[in-house]
């Protein structure tokens, strides 16, 4: 038997250890877990979760803290009815719901539904679109649900999601789904750490690469010396001491300090699915961490994505995916019954991943597969013309990280430069319209500048390039997704406006144009205006931006089945673009949804 499905049977239940201990004071619901039939009453689904389900159109949320034991330690979390994820809020479209929820903390705190199209005041981020809750108060959100599809919900306050403060929404259609299936389960990764955030990000402050412990060693450098000699290897680590960067910066937070979830349950013990023979599985991923970019697959199995960031998909068979922070991702899968599989999220940078397994009986589990080799940084991730390795045949992997860089010319890597008069129209419309190059001078806040940024919508992402090649794995990347139904909004855009992802990754500071939220001006729209945003990656690291209160519409190259996300990938040295209509009165934010980037790569938008 391939060992991707073999089997491990034992002869007793799963067990329940104190590293998933969290309490919860909804345990009567436990047995419904995330596991959801497509029908409309609840099957007794075997889970390894004590997370609720509330159905309806009025719900009573509490904020407040709880003890936690994910590692064999004690800790506290900021919990949403007392779970930790927070209980599923399945709604239906149409439907007005109301959510009283009432903050028991001994600070503010907010929840932000995130995805969701709803007015300004209901979209729950203090300081742009209302006050935030004081503690032992209650505040009412009231909106119409205008969508369906997987979404979810966190708090917009201090470090308060990393602590815990997070959950799954699932909308119901009004009208027949266009997408069959049988089991519907919630698959909510996140990312857990027993030190305080605060603490953290301190630590982040002091010292940027504090969690990473890939760093070059000696053993490494006698490696390149008797691969590249002696002469090379220098150049190479001159070049990388120049730009005070490594090649193995893939995350700031990392698993020596997280532990990784699945629907709250740690890798250990791992979340526990249960089918029945001949059916079609909707699984649907929602990546609620802090700080982790996780690849999902399951070994085994195809997955069928059917839906991204809420919205129906033209059908695409893939092996592996990547997630971003706050995207979402509805899979199905049609496993056999004599078999059980592992879903399996490893980090972007290796480091350690979550797992839960999809079986016909409760007492199977899988085999664990490996989590792949960690990649380097290469050229293309630092915005480097001409050197992208997919047309020169080489990989992302550790092994092919040797490059001649004595013939290139770093200096475009280190300089800091100042902005370009003129924005590229990238669609090439020619143009009547105004293109808007929203950026001054970038100042000693910025480290790096992407000379060449490389176009980002049909790259799959450092350490999954060559999997097809390597695994017989295809992996999904943006320029396979198309909309289901038709474009809404067929205008060309009226302007462009390009803002860079920028930072200084010595000093840990992340900004926007070189200039942290705390001293920018709003970006400005006009109601009703289509506009073209440009998004520039000067930076070494990938960023899931979230643009609030309105779709961020993805140009692929299909005009008539523009995709509509909420969040969007930019990958390190890459350009992206989208479209956005202006449809959304107020005050909205819009971020990297890095949890630790977010105090600096913040923006907030206005229409007007």
């Amino acid at each position: 038997m391939n060992n991707d499905r073999k089997i491990v049977l034992s002869s007793s239940p799963p067990r329940v250890s104190r590293r998933q201990f969290v309490t919860g004071v909804a345990a009567g619901s436990a047995l419904f877990g995330f596991g959801i039939p497509g029908t409309p009453s609840f099957a007794a689904t075997a889970t390894r979760s004590a997370v609720p389900t509330l159905r309806g159109q009025s719900f009573d949320l509490d904020i407040g803290y709880r003890k936690v034991n994910f590692t064999g330690r004690e800790r506290t979390a900021t919990v949403i009815n007392g779970s930790i994820p927070g209980p599923v809020l399945r709604w239906r479209q149409g439907d007005r719901v109301t959510l009283r929820v009432r903050n028991h903390l001994a600070h503010d705190s907010s929840i932000h539904w995130h995805g969701m199209i709803l007015p300004a005041g209901m979209d729950g981020v203090p300081g742009i679109s209302f006050d935030g809750i004081r503690p032992g108060e209650t505040f009412t959100y009231q909106f119409d649900v205008r969508q369906n599809g997987t979404f979810w919900y966190h708090s917009h306050s201090r470090f308060q999601e990393q602590t815990g403060m997070y959950g799954a929404i699932v909308i119901e259609p009004n009208r027949p789904d266009p997408v069959g299936y049988d089991r519907d389960y919630v698959v909510l990764l996140s990312d857990w750490s027993d030190e305080k955030p605060e603490r953290i990000y301190a630590k982040l402050k002091k010292q940027s690469d504090y969690y990473n412990f890939r760093e070059r060693t000696a053993a490494d450098l006698w490696r390149d010396i008797s691969e590249k000699g002696l002469s090379q290897t220098r150049k190479d680590r001159a070049m990388w001491n120049q730009m005070r960067m490594s090649d193995r910066d893939l995350s700031d937070v990392t698993g020596y300090t997280y532990t990784f979830l699945m629907n709250g349950v740690t890798p250990d013990d791992g979340w526990l699915g249960v089918f029945e023979r001949g059916e079609r599985i909707r699984l649907r991923f929602i990546n609620g961490a802090a700080m982790t970019i996780f690849d999902v697959r399951i070994p085994g199995l195809k997955m069928t994505v059917v839906a991204s960031d809420g919205q129906n998909i033209e059908p695409v068979s893939v092996d592996e995916f990547r997630i971003g922070v706050a995207e979402t991702y509805d899979v199905i899968v049609e496993p056999h019954a004599d078999s059980a599989y592992t879903i399996f999220a490893q980090a972007i940078d290796r480091t350690g991943y979550a797992r839960g397994t999809l079986s016909p009986h409760a007492d199977w589990v899988a085999e664990i597969p490996k989590m792949d080799p960690p990649a380097l940084l290469l050229h293309r991730d630092m915005g480097m013309g001409g050197m992208d390795h997919s047309q020169h045949g080489m990989s992302d992997m550790p092994e092919a990280g040797g490059m001649d860089h004595s013939q290139h010319d770093m200096r475009g890597l280190v300089e800091v430069a100042r902005a370009g008069d003129q924005a590229l129209d990238p669609a090439g419309y020619g143009s009547k319209r105004e293109i808007t190059h929203i950026a001054s001078e970038f100042g000693p806040h910025v480290d790096m500048r992407a000379a060449t940024p490389r176009d980002g919508l049909s790259d799959p992402g450092i350490g999954l390039r060559d999997h097809q090649r390597l695994y017989g794995r295809r992996v999904l990347t943006y320029a396979d997704i198309k909309n289901l139904e038709k474009t809404s909004d067929a205008r060309d855009p009226g302007r462009e406006i390009e803002l860079h992802l920028t930072g200084n990754m010595d000093r840990y500071m992340w900004s926007i144009n070189g200039i942290k939220f705390a001293d920018a001006d709003p970006v400005e729209l006009t109601y009703g205006e289509r506009v073209r945003i440009t998004l520039v990656n000067d930076t070494m690291m990938t960023h899931p931006i979230h643009l609030h209160g309105m779709w961020s519409e993805l140009e692929t190259g299909a005009p008539d089945r523009i995709p509509r996300k909420h969040t969007i990938i930019v990958q390190p040295g890459s350009r992206i673009s989208y479209l956005v209509t202006a449809d959304a009165m107020g005050g909205w934010a819009y971020h990297c949804h890095l949890l630790y980037h977010m105090p600096g790569m913040f923006r907030e938008v206005r229409v007007s």
